[in-house]
């Protein structure tokens, strides 16, 4: 007879009772609706007319692609956007300029490379016509001496084949919108031209890189007629394109792509070739940028197709084209990107209401059978959502299913998202292979993640936090101005319901409206606005001045970032005011603000979130559905890896715990965006928690759990711990550091985020930089180098993108090495970002130089030095239940595993007994504190003749594996 025993952490504090009592819960309502055939109640019902979308899971459509999470200069400079923003998002191809072109300052291929193959990136595409400085390019006409453009190719070819690190994996467009304003707009007097060109500049590629991939034509738009003509030329010359490519920009392509790919694969036929891959190398426009609920529509038009796609860039290179917040931070559409790289399997048909219909609900939908979980990701309606689900194999799923359903709403293109918070949470009996799902939808830039799995362990709640949403145009206004911002404008930035607010500028201006507090305490007020300034609002509270809100400078006065405050609130009708003033008569700095939303939250303790394993990336690991009590956990093999990309608030220690069971003692890897944590290790089998005090920079981290040896990993959670931040070393650059050279000390002027003065000037050559002598109680160790900074560096001679800068700074320890941070431009100099750098320091006392030989770096204000880690505590969920023989004749006969009867005492150990299974025939022990279970014997119980596997758990999972063999 064999014993292993697992254990959950049983802390007795108010969260794991809380947790204790849901996994309780959870495991019985599974029970009851497998004996009764009960339903859980199911969410809020639906409007009266609400929405369908259908989904059918047994009829499969293909392997998921994931190839529309391209993106033309989606990445600017090694680190802009930072790896964990790569990652999570993890755009399949890209299309950056020429290595060492002119048309842009950043986005040079050999620069981003790195981070797009080290994250999950298959090709890189380039645009060899980025090589000029200009738009269009060399003025709009095709070189005289077309040579001369040759030249160009030869270099650009070179270039990749002798300094990329993968130059099989890049892919080489000669041209770009050729179509259009580029050399050969009149097709009819050009067409000859561009056919010769395009033989030449293919050969010239081949003689240099034979190997090399090839895509074109690159048109701005689908032209069905040169098409087959550029076909028919390149068929007859063996110069046919590796990747076939064009555009398709406006709203209206959402319903005319479908009709152009078909028309494709009809000429292909025709002239004999293909079928070839396609790339639509730019779509959407700046009023889908950042909107989950505008790029869904998008990713599941291109997903059904089987086709790779790439959006455009609109305002400038390194934000994943807006679909990302400040360098390290997610946005609403980030998280939809990162739903969409997080499916798996095989695609299954989703009939959407109206198929080609422009700002329409729409979504794609996958089955991975062997992890046994289905996925939707679906938005663009304004519209109460019904969801039926049909093809769910029992076999796979069971005859009861849990229901999961989060919402990626907008938050502008700068507004940080969280963790997108659950608002269905349904446990749903399926009948004849069918359930149906409401979900709640009034906004159409919204996006949703739909996942259904068999009944987990711990069933997902819905968000309880209470929140109030108004629009701005709807509050009380006083001297401001609402616009409207149309939807349907190409080139309209987005705006929450079509309209914000404007002209805050008088003393007197103001945004007034009532709110009815539920409970009193402590509340968020988040303000979605625009400005390009750091500007600054009063918020007032039953006329009295409350708080002041900070923004933060962005890219325009519509290019929407988010602003945060706390405010103690009483219960009752309250209300609230964002003015321009304090004291009525002086205007606040920078207080033209253009407010789109306002959201009040209630806060009732520090941020926390729960990140199930079952929905983290999994690598050599599967997920269980063998027991509810063990139901979503993912058991990781030795060297197994499960990743989590984790959302804080603020730069800062959070604690982060993983809850799992180890089947023998072991340790578990721990890596923080690729930095190793020591120390988390299980004593023995069992249930374990191990947790970790980490300094996390606000926004998005990669957190991946490797296993040493098997362990079945239940959750990673975060709490904030603002009690850590004592350990952060903060100083002000201005007071700190010595100066060296060209490095001074400049006041900052209104208006601004912060106070005093700052560091400027440093960098530009060697002998500009500034020494920060190590503070005491800072040894040698990992570290992340926190600095408010602001970089507002950019070229001005393109015609409409807006060429940023990124500055670095290099941080040389004395002793050590050099660390390079990339800072990405803020819009403002009088506007300040944070922004952490990992650092790892090899010396106790090396002083910091910090500058940049090769450039400028930002201008600095305050500076700190945060330990990675300050403790790391494993502690055991408590003792597993007791199993144990019972002695005598009479209830036993055999020894030493093999019987031919045998008896067991059940006894709990933390916990009172849940249930038991034997060869997984179960039994319910309705908690319990011992229970006998007698007289085992062959067809008894669910025993059989042979091995027999018992398996005893308590009401927190601790489970107790027993085996035996019955002979007789």
């Amino acid at each position: 007879m064999h014993d292993r025993s697992s254990r959950r952490r049983s802390d007795g504090g108010v969260g794991d009772r809380a947790r204790r009592m849901r996994r309780g819960v959870a495991v019985a309502a599974a029970a009851a609706v497998g004996a009764a055939g009960a339903v859980l109640p199911m969410s809020a019902a639906a409007a009266a007319d609400p929405e369908v979308i259908e989904i059918d899971l047994a009829a499969t459509t293909g392997d998921f692609q994931g190839g529309a999470s391209g993106m033309l200069y989606g990445l600017g400079d090694d680190g802009v956007p930072t790896d964990a923003i790569v990652a999570g998002a993890r755009p399949t191809n890209v299309t950056q300029k020429a290595p060492h072109g002119e048309q842009h300052p950043n986005g040079d291929p050999l620069e981003v490379e790195r981070s797009l193959f080290e994250n999950g990136g298959e090709y890189l595409m380039v645009n060899i016509q980025d090589y000029y400085p200009d738009w269009p390019y060399n003025g709009g006409q095709r070189p005289e001496d077309f040579d001369t453009y040759l030249e160009i190719v030869r270099t650009v070819v070179t270039s990749i084949v002798e300094e990329s690190a993968y130059p099989e994996r890049y892919v080489f467009t000669p041209f770009n919108e050729p179509d259009g304003i580029n050399w050969y707009g009149d097709w009819d007097t050009m067409r000859d031209t561009f056919l010769a060109d395009w033989e030449a500049a293919y050969t010239t590629i081949k003689e240099i890189y034979p190997e090399a991939r090839i895509a074109g034509p690159g048109d701005a738009w689908w032209h069905g007629g040169s098409t087959r003509e550029i076909l028919e030329s390149a068929k007859a010359n063996g110069t046919l394109p590796d990747i076939w490519t064009w555009h398709e920009l406006g709203r209206e392509n959402l319903a005319t792509f479908r009709s152009h790919l078909a028309e494709f694969r009809q000429i292909e036929q025709e002239v004999g070739v293909g079928p070839l891959p396609v790339n639509i190398t730019e779509y959407a426009m700046r009023r889908d940028m950042s909107v989950p609920g505008q790029l869904v529509q998008w990713l599941s038009m291109f997903e059904d197709e089987k086709v790779d796609a790439q959006t455009a860039y609109w305002t400038f290179a390194g934000n994943l084209n807006d679909n990302m917040a400040k360098n390290n931070s997610a946005n609403g559409a980030w998280w939809l990107l990162k739903w969409y790289a997080d499916l798996t399997g095989e695609t299954v048909e989703l009939t959407p209401p109206a198929l080609d219909a422009v700002d329409t609900l729409q979504g794609t939908a996958t089955i991975d059978t062997e992890g046994r979980q289905a996925t939707a990701i679906f938005g663009g309606g304004s519209e109460d959502v019904r969801v039926e689900i049909d093809g769910i194999d029992t076999e796979v799923f069971g005859d009861t299913v849990d229901v999961q359903v989060r919402e990626a709403e907008w938050s502008g293109q700068e507004g940080a998202a969280l963790n997108p918070p659950v608002v269905v949470a349904d446990r749903v009996e399926v009948a004849d292979g069918s359930i149906q799902v409401d979900v709640p939808n009034d906004n159409r830039h919204s996006a949703y993640q739909l996942v259904v799995t068999p009944p987990l362990a711990e069933q997902p709640e819905v968000d309880s936090t209470w929140r109030d949403v108004v629009e701005a145009e709807d509050t009380t206004l006083h001297n401001a101005t609402v616009d409207h911002q149309p939807a349907d404008d190409n080139w309209t930035f987005a705006a929450s319901n079509q309209h914000d607010v404007s002209g805050l500028t008088s003393p007197d201006s103001s945004l007034t409206w009532p709110v009815e507090v539920p409970e009193s305490g402590t509340y968020r007020l988040r303000v979605v606005a625009g400005t390009t300034v750091a500007g600054r609002h009063a918020l007032f509270v039953d006329g009295e001045h409350a708080a002041t809100v900070q923004y933060e400078a962005g890219f325009n006065a519509r290019y929407r970032g988010s602003a945060e405050v706390l405010v103690d609130l009483e219960a009752g009708t309250r209300e609230l005011s964002l003015r321009t003033s304090i004291d009525g008569s002086t205007v606040l700095p920078g207080s033209n603000v253009t407010v789109d939303k306002l959201e009040l939250s209630r806060v009732a303790g520090p941020d926390a979130e729960v990140y199930p394993a079952h929905l983290a990336r999994i690598d050599g690991g599967s997920v269980l559905f063998d027991g509810s009590a063990t139901a979503g956990d993912v058991r990781l093999d030795a060297d197994g890896a499960a990743t989590f990309y984790v959302a804080a608030r603020d730069t800062g220690y959070h604690d982060v715990t993983l809850d799992y069971a180890a089947a023998q003692a072991t340790g578990l890897g721990l890596e923080v965006n690729g930095r190793p944590v020591e120390g988390l290790t299980a004593a023995d089998a069992g249930r374990w928690s191990s947790t970790v005090r980490l300094h996390l920079a606000q926004g998005i981290t990669e957190i991946t759990v490797r296993a040493q040896d098997q362990v079945d990993l239940t959750s990673l959670r975060t709490v904030r711990a603002a009690e850590g931040d004592e350990a952060v070393v903060e100083v002000e650059a201005e007071d700190a550091l010595e100066l060296h050279g060209g490095a001074r000390v400049d006041a900052v002027a209104e208006p601004t985020n912060v106070s005093g003065d700052n560091v400027g000037w440093l960098g530009g050559g060697a002998d500009s930089y500034a020494v920060w002598q190590r503070p005491e109680g800072v040894p040698a160790g990992a570290y992340n180098f926190v600095a408010d900074y602001a970089n507002a560096e950019k070229n001005t001679g393109h015609a409409y993108n807006t060429d940023v800068v990124t500055r670095f700074l290099d941080i040389t320890e004395e002793g050590g090495t050099t660390t390079r941070g990339a800072y990405r431009h803020n819009y403002s100099w009088q506007g300040f970002w944070t922004h952490t750098v990992p650092l790892d320091l090899t010396t106790d006392d090396g002083a910091l130089t910090l500058g940049n030989a090769s450039g400028w770096a930002p201008n600095l204000d305050r500076l700190a030095l945060a330990p990675l880690v300050l403790d790391v505590a494993n502690e055991s969920a408590g003792s597993p239940p007791e199993v144990s023989i019972k002695e005598g004749a009479r209830f036993t006969v055999g020894s030493d595993g093999t019987y031919r009867k045998v008896s067991f005492t059940l006894v709990a150990g933390a916990a009172g007994l849940d249930r038991l299974t034997l060869n997984g025939v179960e039994q319910d022990l309705g908690g319990a504190e011992r229970f006998d279970l007698d007289k085992v014997t062959r067809g008894r119980f669910g025993a059989q003749r042979g091995e027999n596997t018992l398996v005893v758990y308590d009401m927190l999972g601790n489970t107790t594996e027993t085996t035996f063999t019955l002979i007789g």
